[in-house]
């Protein structure tokens, strides 16, 4: 089905209303991104413990320790950044 253009003239564009962040669901994201650095965290201690009684590669281990070291930085990078925008609101004057 082809569209005129000249039937869109004078047509109001339909937009898809904005998605908005309620706070549950916000707080149901940082709940789960906590839990995901746990589960890492977790596994990574599991791999060290393995590969002290030789049960695991050195190199998978090393690549499981750097990955969740990137994602505890992450998590500390987005929990300063968030404090920091904190910090910044109660400095507003109203």
């Amino acid at each position: 089905m082809q569209i005129n253009p000249i039937q869109l003239i004078g047509t109001q564009p339909t937009v898809a209303p904005a998605v908005k962040e309620t706070p549950s669901q916000f707080g149901t994201y940082l709940n789960e991104a906590m839990r995901s650095l746990n589960d890492v965290q977790q596994a990574t201690s599991s791999a060290r413990a393995d590969l002290a009684v030789g049960k695991a590669d050195l190199h998978q281990v090393m690549i499981q320790s750097e990955e969740s070291s990137i994602a505890m930085q992450l998590a500390i990078e987005v929990r300063n950044k968030a404090v920091e925008a904190y910090q910044e609101m109660m400095r507003m004057q109203v």
